[in-house]
């Protein structure tokens, strides 16, 4: 029996592609990098900062003098442009009510994401986990930061599910131990995932409520 739910944050819970294309240009501006377009960024994001990097910058720049700009910037701003998506809200609420603990397992680092959970969601999560690498919670698909918040919500993995929009999320899944819902509002289309490993898919975040 279902009674955790944990979510993606970035393309699952949050659209927050302007922010991010924001933060990546300030860190782009700082070292007199091209500057990149939207579909860019929405394209290149899931995989965690580094990667995110990895794919923005040229060969042979300094990934982690830039990736501190765009966590300076994307502090600062207290994500002016991001909000949760349609429905997202009334979906989190209702879990609550019906009694589930939910839980977000995130690739976006870690105090970027509790911040986004506090801001928008307060005590709708309640546990979020960001990659951080220094403290071993390497970025999904390793299943540690899943674990992780199961052990903080006191949850098993055979009571437990993850929502999240896009390859790795399902890999993460997989790994984990846990089945997987897969939303068609986020980064990735749907015959993408399907190609990918998904099984279950969403186009609306209130069909989740019948499904866990």
């Amino acid at each position: 029996m279902i009674d955790t739910v944990l979510f993606d944050l970035d393309g699952t819970l949050l659209d927050t592609v302007d922010d991010l294309l924001d933060s990546v240009n300030y860190a782009m501006k700082c070292f007199n990098y091209p500057l990149k377009t939207k579909e860019e960024v929405r394209l290149a994001v899931g995989s965690g900062l580094v990667v995110l990097m990895e794919r923005m910058l040229p060969s042979g720049a300094d990934i982690y003098k830039v990736i501190e700009k765009f966590k300076e910037y994307y502090i600062q701003i207290k994500v002016s442009k991001t909000k949760p998506y349609d429905n997202i809200i009334e979906l989190l609420q209702t879990l609550k009510i019906r009694g589930y603990k939910t839980g977000v397992v995130s690739n976006k680092f870690d105090r970027g994401t509790k911040q986004n959970c506090k801001h928008f969601f307060k005590d709708l999560i309640d546990y979020a986990q960001g990659e951080d690498e220094l403290n071993g919670i390497l970025r999904k698909p390793s299943p540690i930061g899943v674990y992780r918040v199961l052990e903080k919500l006191n949850s098993k993995v055979e009571n437990s599910v993850f929502i999240g929009d896009s390859e790795v999320d399902i890999q993460t899944a997989k790994n984990a131990g846990i089945p997987c819902i897969s939303v068609l509002w986020g980064l990735k289309t749907k015959e993408f995932l399907i190609n990918n490993g998904a099984v279950n898919l969403v186009s609306n975040p209130l069909e989740i409520l019948s499904m866990v």
